[in-house]
């Protein structure tokens, strides 16, 4: 899958409009092959996007979980050490 896609689930704070919307983005350019669509297809390119952005936004504010929200700044800084052991500093 697409490596810009990020789980937006279970954050403090809630994934934004903008951030689900981003996701939706990555993922129909990921299907379709195109990173920008063109004058024929961007009608339907757009419309995926807008449903997929609201299917999205509607699973991440219906799913339930008893584990507490992870802090985006604590996942950053795991994430950028995980990324340093990998590839080293720079």
């Amino acid at each position: 899958m697409c490596r810009n896609i990020r789980t937006l689930f279970n954050f403090d704070p809630p994934a934004s409009d903008e951030e689900v919307r981003a996701a939706s983005l990555q993922f129909v350019r990921k299907l379709s092959g195109f990173n920008a669509p063109s004058r024929t297809n961007e009608a339907a390119f757009n419309r995926a996007v807008e449903e997929v952005f609201r299917v999205s936004r509607e699973l991440v504010d219906s799913l339930v979980t008893t584990t507490p929200a992870r802090d985006r700044a604590i996942e950053a800084a795991k994430a950028k050490a995980r990324s340093a052991e990998r590839f080293g500093r720079r």
